[in-house]
């Protein structure tokens, strides 16, 4: 069986004091109601020490929004794997489109993060999607596979049934924008197509594939219920309990 997960990206949000009230409400909400999904948050890096002692034992996964594609050494503001697994981080996410936009990341950077990663026995969540241009240019499953082929496919076999893969169009991402649960279960298909044509169906089956473009708590039901769609990266609506509880039941 494949992990189902609501995964919960806070991007630049929360001073100190609303995260760490999130984050308290995070953890009453999920004692207190069976959930079929593993949860996991991603929060600003200077608040992933807090939410491991808040945390402690393990009920919602932890995860940096990114991290080095170095070891170690003289790069100012970066945060190595080794450190992130120094706090029992439970890994990171890797390649998401806002850090390949704005920080001019590449497939190749995030091969390198992913190796970094899986050696240091975290989980990498690996970002890809096309641009609304891609996808009007009918290039979406080009684009998608040459991602998938870049980043993943120096990795072995037993390496990428490690990897969660986060499927997010560029062009739904804050802007209100879904695609329709068919479009979205075309494309997740399509990247578990691409690992099996290169590790076998097997291999492929036990990837776990997540939806990141705009999951609401009014689509989260139909998006999940998708064969190929094992749950969703969560941005806006990972910041507000009420929204992202109900994303969570989206699995009930």
């Amino acid at each position: 069986m494949r992990r189902k997960i609501v995964a919960g990206n806070w991007k630049m949000n929360k001073n100190v004091i609303d995260a760490q009230q999130l984050m308290v409400q995070l953890l009453s909400y999920k004692n207190n109601n069976a959930t079929n999904c593993e949860v996991w948050i991603a929060p600003p890096s200077l608040y992933l020490m807090m939410a491991k002692d808040i945390f402690e034992k393990d009920e919602i996964g932890v995860f940096a929004q990114d991290m080095s594609e170095h070891e170690s050494g003289a790069y100012t503001g970066e945060i190595s794997a080794d450190m992130l697994e120094s706090i029992d981080a439970t890994g990171s996410l890797i390649g998401h489109s806002e850090r390949r936009q704005y920080h001019g990341e590449t497939d190749s950077h995030c091969n390198r993060k992913i190796k970094l990663a899986l050696d240091k026995g975290l989980i990498p969540v690996y970002c890809n999607g096309e641009t609304l241009e891609q996808r009007k240019a009918g290039q979406h499953f080009e684009v998608v596979k040459n991602q998938t082929e870049v980043a993943l496919f120096t990795l072995s076999a037993e390496e990428i049934k490690k990897v969660v893969i986060a499927y997010e169009p560029v062009w739904a991402i804050g802007t209100g924008e879904t695609a329709t649960p068919e479009q979205a279960q075309e494309i997740h298909a399509h990247i578990r197509s691409t690992i099996a044509a290169k590790y076998g169906q097997e291999v492929a089956d036990e990837v776990s594939i997540l939806y990141g473009g705009s999951v609401k708590p009014d689509n989260a039901k139909e998006i999940f219920s998708q064969p190929d769609i094992d749950g969703g990266l969560i941005g806006g609506a990972a910041l507000k309990l009420e929204d992202f509880s109900k994303i969570i039941e989206g699995f009930n």
